[in-house]
């Protein structure tokens, strides 16, 4: 009788040991994803402000301005712009 209560208590500190080992992990692992939900959301935030930034260099009057500024780039005159159409090859006045 006493070998069967020695062999029950090794059976109950183990499975103890075994609940508190998944306990600690499953607090680690949470923990975990925790901080990638957070840095998820801060990258969201950062394509957000880059997204916003695209838009506002893109915007067509700071192009033709800094074309224009920088690059001294002009409008082609009306006798300077040629059509082309898809197919023919050909070039058109206007």
């Amino acid at each position: 009788m006493a070998r069967l209560n020695v062999l029950l208590l090794a059976i109950v500190i183990a499975c103890a040991l075994g609940v508190v080992t998944s306990q600690h992990k499953a607090r680690k692992l949470f923990v975990e994803l925790q901080k990638e939900k957070d840095r998820a959301q801060q990258m969201d935030v950062e394509w957000g402000q880059l997204q916003l930034e695209q838009g506002t260099l893109a915007m067509p009057a700071r192009v033709e301005n800094l074309a224009s500024r920088q690059l001294q780039m002009q409008m082609p005159q009306a006798g300077q712009i040629r059509y082309i159409r898809i197919g023919s090859g050909a070039a058109v006045q206007p």
